[in-house]
């Protein structure tokens, strides 16, 4: 396949799976080696950067609040959040950025099934409780494994925040609010890597930007739906499509 046609089809991968708890790095890694593409930490990176943009297009509103109260509780619980994330995956980042060649996939995507099926029965069970700093590490110090691909990082976080007893709704948007921060720091870190010329990237450019464009784009249009599609429908339909994905993985 043409790698201009490659990248612009993980451009929409992303932009569709990164609201949805399915790991929308690990379908990258899938897709990647299903069209022979050179995939890496930096291009995964990249990507989560365009729909982070949309992420701060759709929410600006909270994050404006948030810069002007730096001292309220969601604020603070971003904080809360993102330094449990930083020190997990400091400690993890050389056996992550191995995980990139796609062996882990079948394993991580069963364990992100397991991971919603478990938050779904848990729900159920459970009354709601209100958000804490306490909901805000749990999450954080989930979102620090949740870096391997087909370990979806909504479908973690949101998981953690609902065995902590908070209400899912609350979980789901905060889940995409502490992802600004540390998808921030993370290309911050690649940047520097290639830089100093410990990361080469030999990808064209044009094929970058091109599935740079189209996951920010995708983004914008998806992000209200997807989010509305994870309130309303149970987990345990996401649970079911990423056993499938698991064993597909499996023969590829």
């Amino acid at each position: 396949m043409n790698i201009f046609l490659a990248f612009l089809f993980l451009g929409l991968i992303q932009g569709l799976t990164e609201f949805l708890p399915v790991s929308s790095s690990g379908h990258l890694v899938l897709f990647s080696k299903i069209f022979g593409v050179e995939e890496s930490l930096f291009v995964s990176i990249l990507l989560h950067v365009a729909t982070l943009l949309s992420i701060c297009v759709v929410f600006w509103k909270d994050i404006w609040q948030m810069i002007r109260h730096p001292f309220s509780k969601e604020t603070i619980s971003i904080v809360v959040a993102t330094i449990p994330t930083c020190i997990v995956v400091l400690c993890i980042l050389p056996i992550v950025k191995s995980s990139f060649a796609g062996g882990l996939l079948p394993i991580c995507f069963a364990l992100s099934a397991s991971l919603l099926l478990l938050a779904e029965i848990f729900a159920k069970r459970k009354g709601s409780k209100e958000f804490s700093y306490k909901t805000a590490f749990f999450m954080g110090l989930a979102q620090g494994f949740a870096v391997f691909p087909g370990l979806s990082r909504s479908g973690t976080t949101i998981s953690a925040g609902i065995f902590s007893g908070a209400e899912r709704k609350k979980v789901a948007k905060f889940s995409f609010l502490m992802s600004i921060p540390i998808i921030f720091l993370s290309m911050l870190m690649e940047i520097y890597e290639i830089c100093t010329g410990a990361e080469a990237v030999s990808i064209p450019a044009g094929a970058i930007v091109l599935a740079f464009l189209t996951a920010f784009s995708v983004g914008i249009f998806a992000i209200k739906l997807t989010m509305k599609i994870t309130e309303k429908a149970g987990l345990k339909w996401f649970s079911a499509y990423l056993v499938i994905v698991a064993i597909a993985s499996l023969f590829i």
